[in-house]
């Protein structure tokens, strides 16, 4: 490769609000998703919390971020932070 350009393999890649930026080099972002209802087929608003690396403390609580699934740094924490869009 001539540009030497980083080959990255993208897996998931989610976007969510920091609720937490305590930890050094991890932030814990809130994914909501719109799912429908199994048995009743109304939309449901379902949350999840995601810790991910952020290796240069860049992002603050109340940013949105997106976040992509990649190698587990520690028990929790298998995402690591891809951009912060606001």
């Amino acid at each position: 490769m001539k540009n030497k350009e980083k080959k990255v393999a993208r897996g998931k890649i989610l976007e969510g609000v920091v609720v937490s930026d305590k930890m050094d080099k991890t932030i814990s972002v809130l994914v909501k998703a719109k799912v429908s209802h199994q048995l009743y087929k109304r939309s449901v608003v379902k949350s999840k919390k995601y810790k991910a690396h952020d290796k240069d403390n860049k992002a603050k609580e109340g940013d949105r971020v997106k976040i992509v699934k990649s190698r587990p740094y520690s028990k929790e924490k298998s995402f690591e932070l891809l951009e912060i869009i606001k």
